[in-house]
């Protein structure tokens, strides 16, 4: 008898190996394309240089020259890729800048003392300020950054300006900014996930004592004003970069001092997400502001902006937002709520809750694909929302070993793309079995509704469009373009994929004789295993191995039982094939 293998697209493996046969129970590194299973792409180094940190959030844009920018938010540093060469572009403000009010300097004629006038301005000597817009006063123009010499009160502080003023006068305009400048302090790379002594990784919070908040990994958010970039750190305030390369990122003037989260909508504003309350200052996990329109540097409300505050009802804390459409999606840690723009002055969005219990991860655990949404939340399920329906959960097959095995309190480490050429959701995550970084990923064919996974470290991926090609990059800081070639960077690539028990005859004990293999375009060896056993609870009764080269026609091979479990496998450079219906040359062998 001639039995070909003709198994649907998908893996199953929540299920007994006999419940789950006829189908795919394991695999690494192969996706499902059109029915078939084939080897994924390869990956290109895309930089010799390696990225100064642990990456966590990679985003790609252009510039008005239509030149690709890639930016790459690390633990310790904000990094852009540009004309094939990496440059920093860290911080080197941490905190925002604030407008002052109508002519707030002051001079006194041949004293070379400018008087500044800010509010709870909290400096002291030595702190170093930024001053920018001011007009002409008393015969100078003090623009730029200084060293404050004394501040007399809560209110005033004094800096000395490179010449003498030529009159005395108060003046400078109501254009005046000012910005304290901070180093740039790293975040955590591990995070606890929750307070408490003991929680989270080595050496993560105060030496010696208990947790009295959580500690999360520093993840960026990033986003483009225009042809700029908007940047904010996890808990750090939002910068915007110019596209200059030697200049740093800076604090975006008025914004919130303290952000969870930030995006920019299509209607031209940059939101906060979880932030400072307008009117006392004080962060809350649940507060969300955004500038008025077409104007990122005006973030107070009142009846001339477009500027507006919301606090989402419920408990928990704001995790992330993403744009869909001309919409808006924020997750907190147990609901979804849909942000829809209304355009009127009064009250231009409105955010209304779509669903409980279905909360996000992580912040980059949510990738949005035309009109619907794909995360994992905090229960480890993955969810799935389309525009103008609820939340609901989606079923995966092979959840249960990513659940059993995910590294715990790592969860803002996991991330969520999507491989558009494929049609493909891509999830990757920390898997305890290989420590503390993402190193496992699991894939969901939008096309095929079917889901396959693979070995591979990756802690930060985007998706082409407009870079030519996905992008990757290692906990080591190694950048790659993905689905490019056959090979890992020229090094091979592992792959496998492994059926469940099943028959090839349920009737009686077969002889497996020979197989005639079934590849298009194999490049590279291939082995075959297949493992016989009687029952399913039985013991292997026989297994044989063989070679798969290019070209090949027939395999022999001997396995006599009932039930058999199929493995194709390889590691080559390069690596690539597709697999067709592989014919199996079986004789009965025995009884019932």
């Amino acid at each position: 008898m001639r039995i070909p293998l003709d198994i649907p697209a998908g893996l199953i493996s929540d299920d007994t190996t006999f419940a789950a046969g006829g189908r795919w129970a394991d695999s690494s590194n192969v996706r499902f394309w059109e029915g078939r299973p084939q080897t994924i792409g390869g990956w290109e180094a895309l930089s010799s240089d390696v990225l100064t940190g642990v990456c966590r959030s990679v985003f790609n844009w252009t510039d008005l020259a239509a030149v690709n920018n890639v930016a790459f938010g690390t633990h310790s540093a904000l990094q852009v890729w540009l004309g094939g060469a990496l440059y920093s572009i860290t911080p080197t403000a941490g905190l925002p800048g604030v407008t002052l009010g109508a002519n707030p300097l002051a001079v006194v004629n041949g004293s070379y003392n400018v008087a500044v006038t800010q509010p709870n301005h909290g400096l002291t000597g030595g702190s170093v300020v930024t001053l920018s817009g001011a007009a002409p006063v008393g015969g100078i123009t003090p623009n730029g950054t200084y060293s404050v010499a004394y501040a007399p009160d809560a209110n005033t502080f004094v800096v000395i300006h490179g010449f003498p003023a030529t009159s005395t006068a108060v003046g400078g305009g109501s254009a005046v900014a000012s910005r304290t400048q901070a180093a740039f302090l790293s975040g955590n790379i591990n995070g606890t996930g929750g307070a408490g002594y003991g929680t989270g990784a080595y050496s993560t919070g105060t030496y010696s004592s208990p947790s009295a908040s959580d500690y999360f990994p520093r993840t960026w958010s990033l986003g483009a004003w225009g042809q700029n970039l908007i940047a904010s750190p996890r808990g750090g305030t939002i910068h915007a970069w110019s596209n200059v390369t030697a200049t740093p990122a800076a604090p975006l003037l008025n914004a919130p001092a303290q952000v969870t989260y930030c995006l920019v909508a299509p209607q031209d504003q940059v939101f906060a997400l979880g932030c400072n309350e307008e009117a006392s200052g004080v962060f809350n996990p649940l507060c969300i502001r955004h500038c008025s329109v077409r104007n990122n540097t005006e973030w107070s409300t009142g009846p001339s902006t477009t500027a507006r505050e919301y606090v989402l009802p419920g408990g928990g804390r704001i995790v992330a937002g993403r744009v869909i459409g001309t919409s808006l999606l924020v997750w907190t840690s147990h609901a979804l709520f849909l942000g829809t723009f209304l355009g009127s002055l009064s009250q231009p969005w409105r955010f209304d809750r779509v669903g409980e219990k279905c909360g996000l991860i992580g912040a980059n655990a949510a990738v949005v694909v035309g009109q619907s949404a794909y995360w994992l939340g905090p229960d480890l399920q993955f969810y799935q929302y389309d525009l103008g329906a609820a939340p609901r959960p989606l079923i995966c097959p092979i959840r249960d070993e990513m659940a059993d095995n995910f590294a715990q309190s790592q969860g803002d480490k996991a991330t969520a793309s999507s491989v558009s050429a494929f049609g493909e959701v891509r999830f990757d995550y920390p898997d305890g079995r290989d420590g503390l970084e993402n190193s496992r990923y699991l894939t969901y064919s939008l096309l095929e509704g079917a889901w396959s996974r693979g070995v591979m470290a990756r802690s930060a991926f985007v998706d082409a469009g407009p870079s030519p090609s996905p992008i990757g990059v290692r906990p080591d800081g190694a950048i790659y373009w993905h689905e490019r070639g056959a090979s890992a960077d020229g090094a091979p690539i592992a792959w496998f994929i492994e059926t469940a028990d099943q028959y090839l005859s349920e009737d009686q004990t077969v002889l497996v004789r020979g197989v005639w293999p079934d590849f298009a375009h194999q490049v590279g060896p291939a082995t075959l295993s297949v493992t016989a056993r009687l029952k399913p609870q039985d013991p292997e009764t026989s297994s044989s191995v063989v070679a798969l080269s290019p070209g090949d026609d027939r395999a022999d091979l001997r396995a006599s039982g009932r039930l058999f479990r199929v493995r194709f496998s390889g590691e080559s450079s390069p690596a690539r094939w597709r697999l067709g219906r592989t014919v199996f040359d079986v004789a009965a062998a025995g009884g019932r």
